[in-house]
């Protein structure tokens, strides 16, 4: 199943030409995937209270097309791998045209931010996850 978030393309996000700079893409990307969390109910600072973090392992990204200054850009996500400690997210960034302009493949492994040191996925989260593969 996948979760469509909304996000407009601000001026600081863009280079000279009203371009977005590549790096916000990222930024992007992660902000859908926290909002993705929220939407099913779990909030970062509370796993943070109980010393999980999620962290960013892995990227591929392949740049299609530019977004330009003031678009409203939809980032699809979804799981297309679950593992015990980990999961791989698929997002897409799609234009107002409805045309991919950034793929991603991301990687990201659950930690204790105590010792950084790769934990289980919680059980609560975990079952949340599998329902939406």
């Amino acid at each position: 199943m996948s979760f469509d978030y909304k996000i407009r393309v601000y001026y600081e996000d863009t280079d000279a030409g009203g371009i977005v700079y590549y790096a916000n893409y990222l930024k992007f990307m992660e902000r859908a995937r926290t909002e993705w969390l929220r939407a099913m109910g779990t909030e970062q600072d509370i796993l943070l209270e109980h010393s999980v973090g999620f962290v960013v392992k892995r990227v591929e990204m392949d740049n299609h097309a530019p977004a330009r200054f003031n678009e409203l850009l939809s980032i699809q996500t979804e799981i297309v791998e679950l593992k015990r400690a980990s999961l791989v997210f698929k997002q897409v960034i799609i234009s107002p045209a409805n045309k991919p302009l950034v793929s991603a493949l991301i990687r990201v492994a659950c930690v204790n931010i105590l010792n950084m040191k790769p934990q289980a996925i919680p059980e609560k989260i975990l079952g949340e996850f599998s329902r939406v593969i």
